[in-house]
């Protein structure tokens, strides 16, 4: 089945055309600044296409991406009757959502009740979704959710120490992140292994410009590091992760901020960037490390203790290990993050084949990073979530 992978920002939309009987991508790109001019950068094989043109809004966007697909030298299939469905990224699907979803009017509805737990996400979706029905009516689209795949967490382990009416009146609880991309590597893992998912105990790292870790059970989630919103948990490229509560209403008082102004502070001036005062790009932190700059040390160092204090509560968690997987950008491709994350946790079980790590980075192939006589198997796995996304949409539009 040849499925459409959708994944809309607010003034972007990216894409990737599969073939699910190959797992193969046919073509790929992106149509960027949407709204305030335009872009489209078209990829097919070898092949890479720019064209500069007004793009007002997602539907001009989709009919653009439907215009370079069928393009007899462009693209890569001769009308839209080869495209079977279209499958959307979604990333929050609050407590509405445990798996993904074929689009209905009841969906969308349910999806538009998200709007306020990820402000900067729902209505860029919502605008994707419209744009793709109107310039594909009649064809299936799927909703495949980020969050979807940590709804298996137990409420004890997703609820705050707040009054339980905050939940029952604004559904704060822990959500999570990553979902899809945590899911896939662990499916990949348990292949690895050579054992049945539901025997594996995984913890899954999506170390990237946003990162989470999740623990993952018998294939499924029981924990993971962001909360109510992306940005708890870890230090990350340009977020604080988790911090003590008053530090906010510390910094609002002194500073004269507004909750606005607070919360794109946290999102946007902290993490690698804050704590470096360099950059939020984890080369640009290496690069001063090794030049002598005591602060960029300070940042990779603290991201790292904060990644193998979150092993080893997981590992508790789940009441042994099996694995430990590193993916996306930081994970696959810093080999002195992945060192220091498992240094000193051979009491866990965990023993790094040093040289073979400071080798792997900017590679697309699966990995094993740890020694023979390592009890646990610490690997480095390429996510791919937009495979998980094609391969949802095909199941869900076969059984229709």
């Amino acid at each position: 089945m040849n499925v459409l992978v959708v994944n809309a920002g607010s003034s972007s939309l990216k894409y990737q055309l599969f073939d699910t009987s190959k797992n193969e991508v046919l073509a790929k790109g992106i149509c960027e600044r949407i709204g305030i001019g335009g872009k489209i950068e078209h990829k097919i094989g070898d092949k890479k296409y720019t064209e500069e043109t007004d793009i007002p809004n997602h539907t001009v966007a989709t009919q653009l991406v439907v215009k370079y697909l069928t393009d007899p030298e462009m693209g890569c299939v001769k009308s839209m009757n080869e495209i079977e469905a279209v499958g959307h990224r979604i990333v929050h699907g609050g407590e509405y959502f445990s798996e993904s979803m074929l689009l209905t009017e009841e969906t969308l509805e349910k999806l538009e009740l998200c709007r306020d737990l990820a402000p900067l996400h729902t209505g860029a979706h919502i605008m994707g979704i419209q744009g793709c029905l109107e310039a594909m009516p009649g064809k299936p689209q799927v909703l495949v959710f980020d969050t979807a795949f940590h709804q298996t967490m137990e409420k004890h382990v997703y609820m705050y120490g707040l009054p339980y009416e905050m939940y029952e009146k604004y559904h704060i609880r822990r959500y999570g992140a990553h979902g899809t991309s945590h899911r896939y590597v662990a499916a990949e893992a348990a292949k690895l292994l050579d054992k049945p998912l539901e025997e594996t105990k995984i913890i899954t790292c999506h170390i990237g410009n946003g990162s989470s870790i999740s623990a993952v059970k018998g294939g499924k989630c029981i924990d993971t590091s962001m909360g109510f919103t992306p940005l708890a948990g870890i230090l990350m490229g340009t977020r604080c992760g988790d911090i003590d509560p008053a530090i906010v209403t510390y910094i609002m008082k002194n500073e004269g901020l507004t909750p606005d102004e607070m919360s794109d502070w946290m999102n946007k001036k902290c993490g690698f960037l804050g704590l470096s005062g360099i950059s939020s790009d984890s080369r640009d932190i290496e690069a001063a490390i090794l030049e002598g700059n005591d602060r960029a040390l300070l940042a990779a160092t603290t991201l790292a203790y904060q990644v193998k204090r979150y092993i080893g509560a997981y590992t508790a968690a789940m009441d042994g290990l099996d694995a430990v997987i590193f993916t996306a950008g930081m994970g696959e491709n810093n080999p002195e993050l992945r060192e220091r994350a498992c240094a000193n946790l051979e009491n866990f079980g965990i023993k790094l084949d040093l040289e073979l790590n400071a080798k792997t980075l900017r590679q697309p192939n699966t990995v094993l990073l740890s020694t023979p006589d390592s009890k646990v198997k610490v690997y480095v796995i390429p996510t791919n979530e937009e495979l998980v996304i094609a391969s949802d949409t095909e199941a869900i539009v076969k059984a229709l």
